[in-house]
This record gives structure tokens, C-alpha cells and sequence, in this order.
């Protein structure tokens, strides 16, 4: 079979299909007429069970946030967080249990932070787990991760306290509080280090610029001004850049250092998403999609009852 023959053979296959759906279609259609007083109230209530689900109380928001991992890794955070992701082998005495067994909170998830400049900020969220670990483009970020459950809108007002619950069980991990201790530890020393190179950096450039300053004294009164301009050149060149990526770095390990307060802290509060899960507007046509075919079916039964009935007694 060479390429035509397949391409007509596809082209056949689908014209096939498309009849026979069509032809199931106009079935349907002869049974919702024929059969309008069982497929009616079928419909009715597929319809008041759509509209019953999506109620306001019953509307479900996915609830997102980013947090900071101090120390511990990616593998770490996920471990930890497994109890929650999955429902199982949690702690009745822990708070956050609570929440999920009264329905407060469900379907937790983590998706990865994507820097997509390489530049250390994050750019967005990978919600379609696009990205992979080797990435080049999509570069997943080591130390940030989304975390995201549900909750229905009569629960919106308890995120608050959602959120304070799930960060306290998952800064009480040991694992994490170990890796966090020495993260810490190690971005004390390095901004105390830090400290001290930018105090070197400034006495050096203080006695630097001293000492340029005197010999721009001493050209000028040789008389050799081109001298003077090359000497205050170099002094910009090797100086001013060190002490601006000094200060670039210092600042960076400071503002680490002030955000880890804890093993796992938030970037930003829990958000609720805008758009909801099961709004009506999106569940009321599948409720009456489900509600004709189950509506059809019922009366295919009662179509070929004496037929079903001859089978059974057989």
C-alpha cells in the first residue's frame, strides 16, 4: 500500500464514521420524539443536578501559592508533602488533617517554577508540566515550588487559616529542619564574609583613591595632563565595577538570609484562582449531554424490551 492508497483509505474510514454518527444522532432524535415522556424527565434531572452541583456554595476554586525551599531539596519537599498529595499515612493529630478530612481542602498538588531567562527570578508557573529537569529553555528552578489545592467558595474565608496549618506541619519535618540548619548556618557565614570583603573593598578604594590623588597632583605639576586622565581611567575600571558586583552579591545573600526564617516560607499568600472549576456556565451542557444519552438509552430499552425479554427467558 503506498501513500494514495492510505490517504484514501483514512479519507474512507472517517466518511464511515461521520455516517455513522450520523445515523446515531437521528436515532436519538427518533427516540427523543418517539419516547419524549421518559427522556423529558431524564433530561430534567440531569439539569436540576447540574444546577444543584453548581450552586454558590458548591462552586470549587483552585487556590495557588509560591513558596521558598531553605535548604531542603526538591526530592526532600516532595517526600514530605506525599502525605498530603495522596491522603494517605496522615497523622490524625496533626491540624492539617482536619481540614482535609471535613473537606475543607483537596486535591493537593506541586508544580515547578520555571525560569525561562536563567536569570534566578522566576517567570511562571508550569501547570501543563511541560518542562523537564535537563531543560534548557524551561529552566526549573531549584528552590521555589507552586503548591496548589481546592476548596469550595463557602471555605474561601478559612484559607487564612489553611495556609498557616499546611507551613507549620511541613516546617515541623525533620528531614527539612536539618537541611534548613545547615543552609542557614552556611548564608550566615557567607554574609558575614561578604561583610567583611565589602569593608576590605572600601578601604582598599579609599587608600586607592588617596593614592591617585596625589600622583594627579604630582602630573599636574609636571605638566603631563594625558597622564592624569589614564590614571583616574584605570582607577574606574578596577574598582567601581568590583564594588558594584560586591554590593550586587551582598544585597542578594542578605535578602536570602532575611527570607529564611524557616525550612519552607511563602513567596506570596495563598490566591484564589478567578475562574472557577465547575462554573455553571461550563458544567450545565455536559449535564445535558449526560442527560439525553442516559435519557436515550432508557427509552432504547423500553424500545426493544420484547426483544431483551426473549433473550433473558432464553
Amino acid at each position: 500500500m503506498n501513500f494514495f492508497d492510505l490517504c484514501v483509505a483514512c479519507v474512507r474510514a472517517i466518511g464511515r464514521g461521520c455516517k455513522a454518527f450520523g445515523r446515531l444522532l437521528a436515532h436519538m432524535l427518533r427516540l427523543t420524539v418517539r419516547y419524549w415522556w421518559i427522556v423529558l424527565p431524564t433530561f430534567g434531572l440531569a439539569l436540576g443536578l447540574g444546577y444543584y452541583n453548581t450552586r454558590y456554595e458548591n462552586t470549587t476554586y483552585k487556590v495557588n501559592a509560591v513558596v521558598l525551599l531553605n535548604g531542603p531539596s526538591i526530592q526532600q519537599f516532595e517526600q514530605a508533602f506525599a502525605p498530603l498529595r495522596t491522603g494517605l499515612l496522615m497523622d490524625e493529630k496533626d491540624d492539617i488533617t482536619r481540614y482535609v478530612h471535613d473537606g475543607l481542602a483537596s486535591h493537593f498538588d506541586t508544580y515547578r517554577v520555571v525560569d525561562a531567562k536563567d536569570d534566578g527570578i522566576a517567570d511562571y508557573v508550569d501547570f501543563s508540566r511541560k518542562s523537564n529537569a535537563i531543560d534548557t529553555v524551561r529552566v526549573q528552578m531549584t528552590d521555589r515550588l507552586c503548591l496548589q489545592f481546592r476548596t469550595k467558595s463557602k471555605f474561601l474565608t478559612a484559607i487564612p487559616d489553611i495556609e498557616k496549618t499546611m507551613m507549620e506541619w511541613l516546617n515541623a519535618n525533620e528531614a527539612m529542619q536539618a537541611s534548613y540548619e545547615a543552609y542557614k548556618a552556611n548564608l550566615e557565614n557567607e554574609a558575614a564574609f561578604n561583610h567583611r570583603q565589602a569593608e576590605n573593598l572600601d578601604k582598599m578604594t579609599e587608600r586607592y583613591c588617596s593614592e591617585a590623588s596625589l600622583q594627579r597632583s604630582s602630573l599636574k605639576a609636571e605638566g603631563r595632563g594625558e597622564q592624569v586622565l589614564t590614571a583616574e581611567s584605570k582607577v574606574n575600571l578596577s574598582f567601581y565595577k568590583d564594588i558594584y558586583d560586591q554590593q550586587q552579591h551582598l544585597q542578594m545573600v542578605d535578602y536570602r538570609n532575611q527570607l529564611a526564617t524557616a525550612p519552607v516560607t511563602l513567596e506570596n499568600h495563598f490566591s484564589v484562582d478567578p475562574k472557577p472549576l465547575n462554573s455553571r456556565r461550563q458544567q450545565l451542557p455536559k449535564y445535558f449531554l449526560i442527560g439525553w444519552i442516559l435519557g436515550c438509552m432508557i427509552a432504547e430499552l423500553v424500545y426493544k424490551r420484547k426483544a431483551i425479554y426473549a433473550w433473558i427467558k432464553l
